[in-house]
């Protein structure tokens, strides 16, 4: 499977602008600029959509292993926060927290807390990422 994605920047890095689109066309010609990357400029970014991509992969990989382990979620919830700063003089994402909130009928919060740490190493988008991964995750 090979899911695709497309960007076009124009322009110099602080002045240019660019947009990004998805192969499903959920995405079309969405802007990005330095201002959104960079500073606090409303508007998408690259690591905005890193934290959403793990977010959902995460709930998914929960899901995934629940299922395994005999549990059938109600919900899954799945914060993400990206940290993005400079590291060695350049713009690194240096960490990523995932803060997650799971109805899970019948679980015990020991097994919860063990197949969400599985999760959380097995899930795709974890292993693509060289950062510091943490998670929170309760039942709730």
């Amino acid at each position: 499977m090979v899911r695709k994605a497309s960007a076009i920047w124009r322009g110099s890095l602080k002045e240019g602008k660019g947009t990004l689109s998805s192969g499903s066309n959920v995405l079309s010609n969405v802007p990005y600029t330095f201002a959104q990357r960079f500073e606090d400029a409303p508007g998408t970014n690259p690591e905005e959509l890193v934290a959403a991509a793990h977010a959902a992969c995460f709930s998914m990989a929960l899901s995934a292993e629940l299922g395994k382990a005999g549990f059938t979620p109600d919900q899954v919830e799945t914060k993400a926060s990206l940290t993005f700063e400079p590291k060695d003089g350049k713009p690194t994402v240096t960490k990523i927290h995932l803060d997650c909130n799971a109805r899970v009928p019948g679980i015990a919060s020991d097994a919860f807390a063990t197949i969400a740490d599985g999760a959380k190493k097995g899930c795709p988008i974890s292993r693509l990422l060289n950062t510091e991964i943490t998670l929170d995750a309760k039942l709730g």
